[in-house]
C-alpha cells in the first residue's frame, strides 16, 4: 500500500536542529543545477530522504538512474525512499535487483529482511536476516531480531516460552496484551507466528511494527 506523498517542501518550517541538513540540501541542490551529469544526485536523494521528502529523493533518484542504471547507491538509496513512502512492492523490486547484481551486500541483505517482514513474509525477512549475520557476525541487532522472527523462536523456553509455542495463544488480543505488559519480544513472536498463517493480515503487521519500536526503545 501506498502511503500519500507528502506535499511541498517548506524550508522556513523546519526546526532550528535541522538547520544544517537544509544547508546541505541547498548546497548539493546548486551544485546539481551546474552539473546535471553528475553522480551527486544520490547524496541530494538521501538528504531528501532524511529531511522526510521521500517522494522529491525517489524523484531525483529516478531521474539520476536513467543515466547510471548500474549506481548502486543511488538504487538503495531509492529503496529506501519507497519505503519511507510506503511503497513496498517497488522497495523490493529495487532490493532485488541490487542482490542480483550483489549477493553478498549486508545492506541490502538488511534492507530486503525489513521490507519482507513490514509485508509480512517474515520466512523470506528470517533468510535475508540469517544471510546478513552470516555476512557480519557482529551485528548483534540482526541476530537478536533472527532469534524471535525464526519459527523456533519459543522452542526450549520454559513458562510463557511453552505457552508461545501453542498456535491457540497466537491471536492479536494476546499479543497486544503481551505488548501492554511490557514483554515486547514475546509479543514479536505472537505477531510473527499471526503472519506465518496469514502474511495478509494487516493488523497483525502493524501490531508487528508496533511490538519492534517498543523492543527498540526498551533497548534505548
Amino acid at each position: 500500500m501506498t502511503t500519500k506523498a507528502a506535499g511541498p517542501y517548506n524550508r522556513d518550517a523546519m526546526p532550528a536542529e535541522d538547520g544544517a541538513l537544509a544547508g546541505a540540501i541547498r548546497r548539493h541542490e546548486e551544485r546539481l543545477a551546474r552539473e546535471p551529469g553528475s553522480l551527486v544526485f544520490a547524496q541530494l536523494a538521501d538528504l531528501y530522504r532524511k529531511a522526510g521528502r521521500s517522494a522529491e529523493a525517489i524523484a531525483v533518484c529516478r531521474e539520476g538512474l536513467a543515466r547510471y542504471p548500474h549506481y548502486t547507491t543511488a538504487r538503495l538509496i531509492l529503496a529506501k525512499a519507497y519505503v519511507s513512502e510506503g511503497d513496498l512492492a517497488r522497495a523490493r523490486v529495487e532490493v532485488e535487483t541490487l542482490l542480483r547484481e550483489s549477493p553478498r551486500d549486508v545492506q541490502c541483505h538488511r534492507l530486503a529482511a525489513d521490507v519482507h517482514r513490514r509485508q509480512g513474509a517474515i520466512d523470506d525477512a528470517v533468510r535475508h536476516l540469517e544471510a546478513v549475520v552470516a555476512l557480519d557476525p557482529g551485528d548483534r541487532e540482526s541476530a537478536s531480531l533472527l532469534g524471535l522472527l525464526r519459527a523456533d523462536a519459543g522452542a526450549g523456553r520454559d513458562g510463557l516460552g511453552r505457552v508461545l509455542a501453542d498456535d491457540t495463544f497466537a491471536t492479536l488480543a494476546f499479543g497486544r496484551l503481551c505488548l501492554e505488559q511490557g514483554l515486547a519480544d514475546e509479543a514479536v513472536m505472537v505477531f510473527t507466528r499471526i503472519l506465518r498463517r496469514d502474511p495478509d493480515d494487516d493488523e497483525a503487521r502493524g501490531a508487528l511494527e508496533s511490538a519492534l519500536r517498543a523492543r527498540s526503545r526498551r533497548k534505548g
